[in-house]
């Protein structure tokens, strides 16, 4: 349909996929989207929606209000050439509108908009009829100075270093304070099960007897109600708390403000609880200067934290890995490219050098030894062996005559060649091996799909339950606490 456009956004903040579910969901809902996918490991949302009703700046937009970091990809216009600009020397609307005008006539350009504000011209055209040297060259003779926008062509948006760096330290942090708190729950449950023991055999010596009392030193008291066992994970739990659990917090609050529950919310609302209904009954303990020391669950955030920083540092590393690849191919593509003109019998009249975006087809491009081809294109003169192991795999460089085509990416060894582009841009073998395998990051199995639409009730179940359970025990605690005593030893 005509009606229907595509675009890619490129998601950053999500890890799990409850995040994927409810970005689904709630762009699902909006007008003018058809249909969205997004993949957890590219970070990338592939949306199809109508351009009459919504266009891609107010999508991004949208993903960005559930919390999220979200930047429109550059190939949202497939089809269409797209080219952004920087234009210098406007002065004032009609400027604007002469440029706009005099590009809408154009033969071959579908779509302009020039913002005076930012000097910034957006236009789309079809390749098939003009190309971006031409475009440049219209605004130029109007009078204006003007400049491609740079792309970025580093792969940044594939960098995980940043989230793997982030999980690393916060796993690291909750592993060293977890150590002596586990250390510390051993040696309790060690003491525990040789008291009872002893309590079970009465033939143990009092002196033996004395001697376990005596290394029972964590129970001792330092204040009524406070002791040395319970201070010690109190002090170990804390900066697990604020250090290591910091992005789940971070990631948990902003869940929450779009009303939404993702694993975040579960993990924070567990050590939460955990952490503050121990140090509220310690310090009920000590207010009422009690002689037994109450049970704490400091040990829980701890370890919980350790098991799950480590999960998301893994999982960091995995992806990092997994766009590792697609990275290297991106870098593999040239920056720039040698056009010549060529005058009767092929004689070189002059020779420029453009950024690779301004190859048009049907151009002359001139690639000398070790230079890497910035287009796929056909010999039109010289000799040369050319390197394609990067593509297709042979490690022997291929020779190269006028008329055998040449494929971008691949690299040029001992002869000058000069080529004609057939396919420039977004056409190139090597942009459609970089976009088959960032869509077979998008695609999804549909047992996964099944399982993010699981995961975006989970949370909520979870925390009802969980409700459910405590009111339960407070409503039997009041109603007849005969039934805990008898079946719970306490």
């Amino acid at each position: 349909s005509k009606t229907i456009s595509k675009c890619y956004v490129q998601v950053t903040g999500m890890t799990c996929a409850s995040c994927v579910a409810n970005i689904e969901r709630n762009l699902r809902r909006e007008d003018g989207i058809h249909s969205i996918l997004v993949a957890l490991m590219a970070g990338k949302a592939e949306v199809r929606y109508n351009p009459a009703v919504i266009h891609p700046a107010a999508i991004a937009e949208l993903i960005r209000e559930l919390g999220f970091g979200a930047t429109v990809m550059e190939n949202c216009g497939e089809g269409d050439g797209i080219l952004e600009l920087v234009v210098r020397g406007m002065t004032c609307a009609s400027c604007v509108h002469k440029i706009e005008s005099t590009l809408m006539k154009t033969n071959g350009v579908l779509y302009c908009s020039v913002a005076l504000a930012t000097n910034k011209a957006h236009i789309k055209y079809d390749p098939e009829a003009i190309g971006p040297r031409d475009v440049i060259q219209v605004i130029k003779d109007l009078g204006f100075t003007t400049s491609l926008v740079k792309k970025d062509r580093s792969a940044s948006h594939l960098d995980h270093k940043q989230e793997i760096r982030q999980w690393k330290r916060s796993f690291v942090v909750s592993l060293v304070f977890c150590i002596p708190v586990m250390g510390l729950m051993i040696y309790m449950m060690v003491m525990d099960s040789q008291l009872s023991d002893a309590h079970a055999h009465h033939n143990m010596s009092s002196e033996k007897m004395e001697a376990l009392h005596s290394s029972m030193v964590l129970e001792y008291q330092l204040l009524p109600g406070l002791s040395v066992m319970n201070l010690l994970s109190f002090l170990f739990c804390v900066p697990v708390q604020v250090f290591g659990g910091w992005h789940f917090y971070i990631q948990a609050s902003r869940a929450l403000r779009h009303n939404t529950a993702n694993m975040d919310v579960l993990v924070v609302l567990a050590t939460s609880i955990a952490f503050l209904y121990s140090l509220i009954i310690l310090l009920v303990a000590m207010a009422e200067r009690a002689k037994v020391n109450p049970v704490t669950f400091f040990d829980t955030p701890p370890m919980l934290f350790v098991f799950i920083s480590l999960g998301r540092w893994l999982e960091h590393v995995a992806k990092g890995k997994t766009s590792e690849a697609l990275a290297r191919l991106i870098s593999l593509q040239a920056t720039e490219a040698t056009i010549v003109t060529l005058g009767p019998d092929n004689v070189l009249l002059s020779e420029e050098q453009v950024d690779v975006e301004l190859v048009q087809r049907g151009d002359i491009v001139k690639v000398v030894p070790g230079g890497k081809f910035p287009v796929d294109g056909r010999v039109i003169e010289g000799h040369s062996m050319v390197d394609e192991s990067l593509i297709t795999g042979e490690a022997m460089p291929v020779t190269k005559k006028p008329g055998s085509t040449v494929i971008a990416g691949s690299i040029n060894q001992n002869g000058s060649l000069l080529i004609s582009a057939t396919h420039v841009g977004a056409d190139t073998t090597l942009s459609q091996i970089v976009k088959l395998v960032e869509e077979a990051q998008t695609s999804k199995a549909p047992i996964q799909q099944f399982a993010d639409k699981l995961s975006g009730y989970f949370v909520p179940f979870i925390v009802a339950v969980s409700v459910v359970t405590l009111f339960a025990w407070i409503i039997i605690g009041f109603v007849d606490f005969e039934i805990v005593e008898k079946y719970f030893l306490v």
